[in-house]
């Protein structure tokens, strides 16, 4: 690591303590050429995914986004902010893991009603009906009868 004062490349660490939250490592070094101190930090650094909107648009994730999309399905339903909060971390968590620099915007949407499929039933119809651009009832009756299906069969 070049040292900020002198830009010499040969640096010491005199000194390594992990954070408190255990998320940083905090290092101090010392300049073999001018002998001064300084102190660098290590931390993690994740990126999510870029994702790319059915028009071709990329956009950074945003995940107040996605906290909105399913606060908006769940308006007046009995689903707690805890189990909300999860999903979120779930489908956050996946992205992450996924690997993939970029990501469609419709493979997120499909992550979400799944998500809505397991928090609450009628919160999953209301974000397919918009996602999916219902036109008639019968698609209604096909996205309900689908819940039906998935209800019967053992979890």
């Amino acid at each position: 690591m070049k040292c900020p004062f002198c830009q010499h490349e040969d640096t010491q660490v005199i000194d390594t303590r992990v954070s408190d939250e255990g998320d940083s490592i905090r290092r101090r070094r010392r300049c073999v050429g001018c002998d001064q101190r300084f102190t660098t930090y290590e931390r993690i650094e994740l990126s999510m995914p870029v994702v790319v909107k059915k028009n071709g648009n990329r956009t950074e994730f945003a995940p107040s986004k996605l906290r909105a999309s399913l606060m908006l399905a769940l308006r007046k339903r009995p689903v707690s902010a805890d189990a909300v909060d999860a999903a979120i971390q779930h489908i956050t968590t996946k992205l992450l893991t996924s690997g993939k620099r970029e990501i469609a915007s419709t493979h997120i949407g499909e992550m979400v009603m799944r998500e809505l499929q397991q928090l609450d039933k009628i919160a999953y119809i209301r974000f397919a009906s918009v996602y999916r651009s219902f036109e008639d009832v019968s698609e209604f009756h096909d996205a309900i009868e689908e819940v039906e299906q998935d209800q019967a069969e053992p979890q």
